[in-house]
């Protein structure tokens, strides 16, 4: 059976080279692209049988790797590999930690990207010059907690962070403020804090931003 394979990042120019890229390698592959966080859910619900998720790690709707364990947890059989144009040995380690079974930059060369997809099709790992060094369980911890919300309480928690207010997060995410609303006040069940500050200051904390020199 040809393999299935996911292709989620919000520039379409990319997505068409990584799928040129794979079909170079495996030419029978079925392909499926997914610009957002909600168009990759219910790609993965119709597509229980695929083969392998190539994710970037700032797609919309995803802030990093809380996007990430949100769907390793979601789909457990399922081998991620993180793509990024940031290319600090932290953001492997930190992709491996939270469920990805490889990581590739987005400058990398054909063949290299063709060893990472045959290394993880075949059940193994890839993750080039990885550091194990880092120490940050309470990021663990943190992204443990958001990766149990739901894709739409997930998307309200990005647009939290991004200082959005209700009116626009509504506005954004096609619902009413009411809905946003009841979003806000599970995700603060959740993650047990008692105001949306202390939800961004949790954004915060996990942001990529922080692995990124």
């Amino acid at each position: 059976m040809p393999p299935k394979i996911i292709i989620a990042d919000d520039h379409p120019i990319f997505r068409n080279a990584m799928i040129q890229t794979l079909m170079s390698n495996l030419p029978a592959m079925v392909s499926y692209e997914a610009a957002n966080l909600k168009d990759l859910d219910q790609i993965l619900s119709a597509n229980i049988d695929a083969d392998l998720l190539i994710l970037d790690l700032h797609m919309p709707g995803i802030n990093g790797f809380e996007g990430l364990a949100y769907i390793a947890q979601k789909h457990k059989d399922l081998p991620i590999i993180m793509i990024s144009a940031d290319e600090e040995p932290s953001i492997a380690s930190m992709s491996m930690r939270h469920g990805a079974m490889g990581f590739i930059p987005k400058s990398s060369k054909v063949q290299q990207i063709t060893d990472a997809v045959n290394d993880v099709l075949a059940g193994n790992k890839y993750f080039p010059n990885i550091d194990g060094t880092i120490d940050s369980s309470e990021t663990d911890r943190l992204i443990d907690k958001v990766s149990k919300l739901t894709g739409r309480q997930l998307e309200v928690f990005n647009l939290l962070s991004e200082g959005l207010l209700n009116k626009q997060i509504a506005y954004k995410m096609n619902v009413t403020e009411a809905t946003v609303k009841a979003h806000l006040t599970t995700i603060m069940r959740k993650l047990e804090v008692n105001n949306r500050t202390e939800v961004v200051l949790i954004a915060n904390k996990i942001s990529i931003n922080q692995y990124v020199s």
